[in-house]
């Protein structure tokens, strides 16, 4: 076996080719020897209707017009290469952790060179995603999303354990081989430039294994520093918080499918980033739907994500500027999903009836009152505030920064260990056991992370806004079932205590 993994590779040329011509006089002008030859060469467009009112142009780099439907294309052909100079033989079996793109990509490219496939999914993706791997005859294996990356049944750990049991196999190993940011560095990157130029203000792309960002952003910046790369990251991943806080916090399951992540890989260069955008499932899946009705760009959710994103991060500047954005793969894929009144209704993302309204609205039903401690304050005083407020968490506040929880168990935790006293500063306590979310988040989604995790903290624009835990949702909806006509003002402000 042959894993992909942490050495890095000198750029080189070496062709990866099919099979020797049938003949020998010369190919037929203006064809390609085989389908992977068709690579890259991706158009540009302008995106209209969907960026009304912007005073930023919009545009979209249509990565999903390759030949194997999406920017894995470039991916999969540049590992390949790199696995044959590290000694992948002919006729060996390549095995894959996907959610269908690079999956697709290497199964095209194993079709012309002539190699078995394996790919290991995680069981929420499109059932379209599932067939067209198998319809270029790969074995494909099924597993759990709501399961941490470690765990032995996530998608991540069968696809290493089945490439340890299988002979002359390569595992791509996409989100740790850095072949996969090296092609977007020597393909997509020298692309973009050649066709945007020095005219190109800002580039912005969903966040999933870190290649597409780091690769292109590097190209880029290596041309232009002063170009923005802005990743778009959704609601359940665990990027947004880690950027903003530098915390790795819970992560919870969400719809759409080839970006966000719930651990970090060592593909992905956080520090290229100059700013992040956060989007939720419905904000990607409407943005789909208009991109191809409004705009007649066949795309799939993670271009609505990515757009979507985009278009806060222009409103956010509020300036005349060139945006560019990555759209990766064709709505061919999400028929069965996105493009599906019923499948919309069904998880909530076509309105039929009264909806349970947002977190902001939650936020009014709570205290105005938003109890902090610095992280300075002694353990005593932590308790203290504890046993008067009749809570059991604090945010950890320095100044305006939020910088995790601090939970009584961990105050337990400390007094049992006998490792520090009460005048102990509360620092080292700190936590990061709690999801994020913004405050015009649905309740419908709402509800589903506050059943991954112990509680929730209230982000807008970096700032803490409030802390939600489960009883606080139940009573915002008894009240609610109760006066169904609730006032509506402004989200309290925070106070924050020292």
């Amino acid at each position: 076996m042959w894993v992909a993994g942490a050495p890095s590779f000198a750029v080189q040329q070496t062709r990866v080719s099919a099979r020797e011509p049938r003949h020998t006089y010369a190919m037929m002008k203006g064809a390609l020897s085989h389908i992977t030859d068709a690579i890259g060469g991706t158009p540009i467009i302008r995106l209209n209707r969907v960026a009304e009112g912007l005073r930023a142009e919009l545009y979209g780099k249509c990565e999903f017009l390759n030949p194997g439907g999406s920017h894995k294309d470039r991916v999969a052909k540049n590992m390949l290469k790199r696995a044959v100079e590290q000694g992948l033989k002919p006729g060996g079996t390549i095995i894959e952790a996907t959610s269908g793109n690079t999956g697709a990509a290497l199964a095209m490219h194993a079709a012309v060179l002539g190699y078995r496939c394996i790919f290991v999914m995680p069981d929420k993706m499109s059932q379209e995603k599932i067939d067209s791997l198998r319809a270029f005859g790969a074995r494909v294996v099924v597993c759990p999303t709501a399961v941490a990356a470690d765990d032995p049944r996530s998608f991540y750990c069968v696809a290493k354990k089945l490439s340890e049991e299988t002979p002359n196999s390569f595992y791509a190993n996409q989100y740790h081989n850095p072949a996969n940011p090296e092609a977007h560095y020597l393909s997509t990157g020298p692309e973009i430039w050649e066709q945007c130029g020095s005219e190109l203000d800002a580039f912005v792309t969903g966040m999933g294994t870190g290649g597409t960002v780091s690769g292109i952003g590097k190209y880029l910046k290596e041309k232009k520093p002063e170009i923005q790369l802005i990743g778009v990251d959704p609601v359940g991943s665990l990027y947004y918080d880690f950027v903003k806080s530098g915390r790795l916090t819970q992560p919870f399951s969400y719809k759409v499918e080839g970006i966000g992540e719930d651990f970090l890989p060592s593909t992905m260069n956080i520090s290229i980033l100059d700013d992040i955008v956060r989007v939720d499932d419905k904000e990607c899946f409407l943005m789909t739907r208009d991109l191809v009705r409004r705009e007649g760009v066949y795309v799939g959710g993670s271009a609505g994500a990515a757009v979507a994103g985009a278009i806060k991060y222009a409103k956010k500047m509020d300036r005349e500027m060139n945006i560019l954005v990555l759209l990766p793969d064709s709505a061919q894929k999400y028929l069965s999903k996105i493009f599906d009144d019923n499948w919309m209704r069904e998880n909530g993302f076509l309105e039929e009836g009264p909806s349970l309204g947002t977190v902001r609205e939650l936020l009014l039903s709570k205290p105005s009152e938003l109890i902090t401690i610095s992280p300075r304050a002694s353990v005593r005083e932590a308790i203290a505030k504890l046993r008067s407020r009749g809570i059991s968490q604090l945010p950890v506040m320095d100044g305006d920064q939020f910088l995790g929880i601090v939970h009584e168990v961990d105050l337990l935790r400390h007094l049992v260990s006998q490792t520090g006293t009460l005048d102990s500063s509360v620092e080292a306590l700190i936590e990061s056991d709690y999801a994020t979310v913004s405050p015009d988040t649905r309740i419908e989604q709402f509800q589903t992370v506050l059943g991954q995790a112990k509680l929730a903290i209230v982000l807008e624009n970096g700032k803490l806004l409030g802390l939600v835990t489960k009883i606080d949702l139940v009573t915002h909806l008894a009240e609610r079932l109760a006066s169904p006509a609730l006032p509506r003002a402004s989200v309290p402000p925070l106070v924050p205590e020292e």
